[in-house]
């Protein structure tokens, strides 16, 4: 994404990472999507460059000083970068000298977050229209019948708010399904 002038002039034209070389991009720093300048980073070619690279050597020991503005996405981005490579000595040196604020690390980590995922009893991950049979009889609350194990329940639905349940229909009747009672054909 292009710079523009508020975000290139917040570090008088220099890249926030290294502050040696000329900013010439933003950076949006992910999950925000809202294309503000308080959720970019002024970065320079080179910077850019190696945010893609799978061998990070010491080219981000800059990091240990922009890991210390005062700017929360530079903050962020800083600490991203830092936490991928926590398995070098100087870069856990710089995670646990700095105090940032819980929501900076948060919003730096988001990225390694896993979404949280549907499972049935045996750890196997469920999604819309699987088809799946009862691992043990259940009583239908709010029906005059119960669901024998072994019953097939075909086309469920997830319930999205809920990792724990699942929706389904049995004797033409719609009915939530708690997934800990449930494994995927």
């Amino acid at each position: 994404m292009s710079i523009s002038l508020k975000l290139s002039d917040r570090n008088q034209g220099l890249c926030e990472l290294c502050n040696s070389n000329t900013a010439t991009q933003g950076y949006l720093v992910s999950p925000r999507k809202e294309d503000e300048v308080e959720n970019q980073v002024a970065l320079c070619q080179t910077c850019f460059e190696h945010l893609s690279e799978k061998d990070k050597s010491d080219y981000w020991r800059c990091l240990e000083g922009s890991i210390w503005s005062v700017v929360p996405s530079v903050q962020a981005l800083s600490y991203r970068i830092l936490f991928s490579l926590k398995e070098t000595d100087w870069a856990e040196h710089v995670i646990n000298s700095v105090d940032l604020d819980e929501n900076i690390i948060q919003w730096a980590l988001s990225v390694y977050e896993i979404a949280d995922e549907h499972k049935d009893s045996f750890g196997n991950k469920l999604e819309n229209g699987d088809t799946i049979v009862l691992t043990q009889a259940l009583n239908i609350k709010g029906t005059s019948f119960s669901a024998a194990k072994g019953t097939i329940v075909k086309r469920i639905r997830l319930v999205p708010d809920n990792t724990e349940q699942i929706e389904g229909k049995i004797k033409e009747q719609t009915i939530v399904i708690l997934t800990k009672f449930v494994k995927k054909v």
